[in-house]
């Protein structure tokens, strides 16, 4: 290795004046023997001639070549190289001192042990004081490790463009300081206008659970299979809800000797719409195999009004917490609405019939059960906020009741009454999807009532 000497200069001292230690220096050619043996990389030198004046312990790892054996050859000839190769690989070094920049090349050099390598170096003139050319300094690494570290940056500069899931770095105080433009879309903001802020901002409900998710990512490390959060972001349209497919990686800095924790890499993708379609289909199963159900438990049944209310019994799994039957009468005062079967108002139980005399329901002229029976169809009806149990007893409903959706009964071109499925506000209100369930078991429950007409009238028919 080559040495530099170091030199410097002293003020004048008075003979009265004790001069002061000056700090110890280190020498020169320690110091640059110390920042080449820490070099990443491999590295030589040449001189004019071609001559190695520099070696690095990278370089001697690659090859096997100690710097005592390699300083002070000339080129590679003979021990580093092949001789076929000697005089091309030479040449395109020493080139260098007399082109501007860098330049790239691969060569197949020969290990101590006789093996080859591939490197690939980069090669730069150096100039003298005197401006000319001086010789050439040269770096170079295995072409598999190089290639693997050029797929590592392309693989981060593609993730954080253009991939098609979100990429996002959050710091162990869980803020996000890297996001890329899928992620940045998913979130409702720029990409760097979401950087250090606080994940609770862009997510109104969820947060706690992905917070909870990357705090055990950094304690405990990456978890073994991707999880699904919903979440509830704020938008200028307004609230909506997403479910995201996550994984996550810690994230643990390469150059501390201990694994020290950089954050967290999120990656996820938007699932909602399959999530919903899953949801939906499994709904539909649900419901089908109630109907199926149902029917066959009817068929069982020798009163028919027995076979209406075991219907609505199979109705409710999953629907509904409460439902009330109302039929149509012949009254004095004309044709009333009269309440014929109800589930308990005070706790869940199975729909039965109404005991006593047939006296209508005081429903008002807005009430969403007469507005089924006028339009034939279904009505859906919910509170308004903050109206508490005053909205479901103004309208004859068990309290607590805060979505409502009426389904007409109909049988042989004749409306027989209503059917009206409540919800209390721990369920979200009813949707169309709904509205076509409620019809279904409309349908078979128009059809027992209907049966149970006729049955009545029949007794009535042989009485006489």
């Amino acid at each position: 290795m080559s040495a530099s000497r170091s030199t410097g200069t002293t003020d004048a001292i008075g003979p009265d004046e004790d001069p002061e230690p000056a700090p110890a220096a280190i020498p020169g050619s320690r110091l640059l023997a110390a920042l080449l043996d820490g070099m990443d990389a491999a590295l030589c030198a040449f001189d004019a001639q071609g001559t190695i004046t520099h070696w690095n312990r990278e370089a001697e790892r690659i090859l096997g070549w100690s710097a005592a054996e390699a300083v002070g050859r000339r080129g590679f000839a003979g021990w580093a190289v092949r001789s076929a190769d000697a005089g091309d690989v030479q040449g395109r070094l020493l080139a260098v001192m007399d082109a501007p920049g860098r330049q790239v090349h691969e060569f197949a050099l020969l290990r101590k042990d006789g093996g080859r390598v591939l490197v690939r170096t980069q090669s730069s003139g150096v100039r003298g004081a005197d401006g000319k050319p001086a010789g050439v300094y040269c770096a170079f690494s295995e072409v598999h490790a190089q290639i693997d570290l050029e797929r590592s940056i392309a693989l981060s500069e593609a993730l954080f463009e253009d991939a098609s899931w979100g990429v996002v770095l959050v710091d162990v105080d869980l803020r996000p300081t890297v996001v890329n433009a899928y992620a940045a879309r998913a979130l409702g903001g720029g990409r760097t206008r979401l950087l250090g802020r606080p994940l609770g901002e862009l997510v109104v409900q969820g947060v706690e659970d992905l917070e909870a998710a990357l705090q055990h990512v950094l304690a405990e490390g990456s978890p073994t299979a991707p999880a699904e959060l919903w979440v509830t972001l704020r938008t200028a349209e307004g609230d909506r809800r997403r479910c995201w497919r996550s994984g996550f990686l810690r994230l643990a800095s390469p150059l501390a000797e201990e694994p020290v924790p950089l954050g967290v890499g999120w990656l996820f993708r938007d699932v909602t719409t399959a999530k919903l379609a899953e949801q939906d289909a499994a709904r539909l199963r649900f419901r089908a195999n109630q109907l199926h159900r149902a029917a066959r438990q009817a068929a069982e049944c020798e009163d028919p009004m027995e076979a209406a209310t075991t219907s609505l019994d199979f109705a409710l799994a999953g629907f509904a917490d409460h439902v009330v039957v109302d039929l149509l009468e012949d009254l004095a005062g004309g044709e009333r609405l009269v309440r014929a079967a109800a589930t308990p108002s005070d706790a869940p139980g199975p729909c039965l019939a109404v005991s006593g005399g047939p006296f209508p329901v005081r429903y008002g002229p807005e009430h969403p059960a007469l507005q089924a029976v006028e339009r034939a169809g279904t009505v859906r009806a919910a509170a308004p906020a903050g109206a508490g149990q005053d909205w479901a007893v103004e309208r004859q409903w068990p309290g607590g009741a805060v979505h409502a959706l009426c389904a007409v009964l109909r049988s042989r071109g004749r409306t027989l009454g209503v059917v009206t499925f409540l919800r209390t506000a721990s369920r979200s209100a009813f949707e169309r999807t709904d509205a076509t369930y409620a019809e279904s078991v409309a349908v078979r429950v128009a059809s027992a009532v209907d049966l149970a007409r006729l049955a009545a009238r029949a007794g009535r028919d042989d009485g006489l």
